[in-house]
């Protein structure tokens, strides 16, 4: 008798586990590869090695995720980006076109790159806990508000600037833009504090983080990829090249606080008029300079005042930038005169840099304002000994 009940109870712990896993099959083919949740997926499935498949669900977990807390993240990934720019076109007009199974999230990568807008996000735990419930892992890395350091009361205010999700090991790194005066996104460095876990994501093969960056605000567009929904910059080429020239430097306001401890700021309402229309013709030139694409930089008094003082310096009279000759273009002059700077003095031939290569060029402008733009051709010669 006592047998007999011994194997009826196993015999009902039997059924009993295969009908869990029975329900268990049934769960995953509705959640990933029913027509409701995953019809992606389910296209996708035949094309995808386990690991592959793994990026793709953990990408795909992320994005439901800040959905559903109505986080609006963007992709900034420059390896994705790379590989959407080839085929934009045809995404935007017919992704259904495309060969067959998952041709992009599924590529071999250990991070996917997101972008956040601070000012649309207020940073709530709620999705931190929903994260953890699905089975991530979370970082948040802080850093100072350079909004701030000018103000001595609230010099050393931090901020979140980045977040990684951990799942499975595959790392979702989310970077955090803020709105800078002068109309750019500004993202910090990724700095880790020392009682912070140094080996809890490749940090390594971060593509942002490694320095502070700007950027000029892009519009975003929503796009399908490999059964996704996401936003992505509308020009993906033209982000691209902006995140190999975004690196930023940090004014020193430290040591413009003491420089003008010793000699004081001009307050005068002439000073305070110069810097204001300095600072617009600045801007001017470089709307005219990016327009053409053509790299530049502050130079002279006017990189002297950045670097000295975190300003323009009011006796100066006049705001100086610097490009390589090989970057001239002969639509420049044109370009600045329909800007409304119209060419005073010319010094030299640029055609004579090829053959005296210490000669210097300075075009110089002025408008109605009363005071000199200048922009200095600097020579190859120059370029080699930099």
């Amino acid at each position: 008798m006592m047998q007999r009940v011994n194997k009826n109870v196993v015999l009902a712990v039997l059924t009993a586990a295969s009908t869990l896993f029975l329900l268990f099959q049934l769960y995953y083919y509705r959640y990933y590869i029913s027509g409701k949740n995953g019809a992606a997926f389910s296209r996708l499935k035949g094309s995808l090695s386990v690991q592959d498949g793994t990026r793709w669900r953990v990408v795909k977990t992320f994005l439901n995720l800040v959905s559903n807390h109505k986080v609006p993240v963007f992709l900034v990934d420059p390896h994705m980006l790379g590989l959407l720019s080839k085929d934009i076109e045809q995404l935007r007009s017919s992704p259904d076109s495309l060969l067959p199974g998952c041709q992009y999230f599924c590529k071999a990568r250990d991070v996917t790159t997101f972008g956040l807008l601070d000012k649309i996000w207020e940073h709530k735990g709620s999705i931190f806990r929903a994260a953890e419930k699905l089975g991530f892992q979370w970082q948040k890395y802080e850093g100072r508000d350079p909004r701030l350091e000018g103000m001595d009361d609230l010099s050393g205010t931090e901020i979140p600037l980045h977040y990684l999700f951990k799942m499975a090991a595959h790392t979702i790194h989310l970077v955090v833009f803020y709105e800078r005066s002068g109309n750019y996104l500004w993202h910090g460095p990724l700095r880790l504090k020392r009682n912070m876990d140094r080996k809890f994501a490749p940090f390594r093969k971060l593509q942002f983080g490694r320095y502070a960056g700007a950027y000029s605000s892009s519009d975003l567009v929503h796009m399908t990829v490999d059964g996704l929904k996401l936003k992505i910059p509308r020009d993906p080429l033209q982000f691209l090249s902006a995140v190999s020239h975004s690196r930023f430097l940090e004014c020193r306001y430290k040591e413009a606080r003491s420089f003008f401890k010793l000699y004081p700021e001009d307050t005068s309402l002439e000073g305070i008029e110069f810097r204001k229309k300095a600072k617009a013709l600045l801007h001017l030139a470089a709307s005219t300079l990016h327009s053409l694409g053509v790299t530049f930089w502050i130079s002279s008094g006017t990189c002297l005042g950045w670097y000295r003082q975190c300003s323009i310096i009011p006796y100066s009279k006049d705001v100086d930038l610097g490009i390589f000759i090989q970057n001239y273009k002969p639509d420049l002059v044109p370009a600045f005169q329909k800007a409304g700077l119209p060419l005073k003095h010319k010094f030299g031939k640029v055609v004579q840099y090829l053959r005296t290569p210490d000669l210097q060029t300075t075009p110089s402008y002025r408008r109605n304002s009363g005071f000199w733009l200048k922009i200095a051709w600097n020579s190859l010669f120059l370029e080699k000994m930099m």
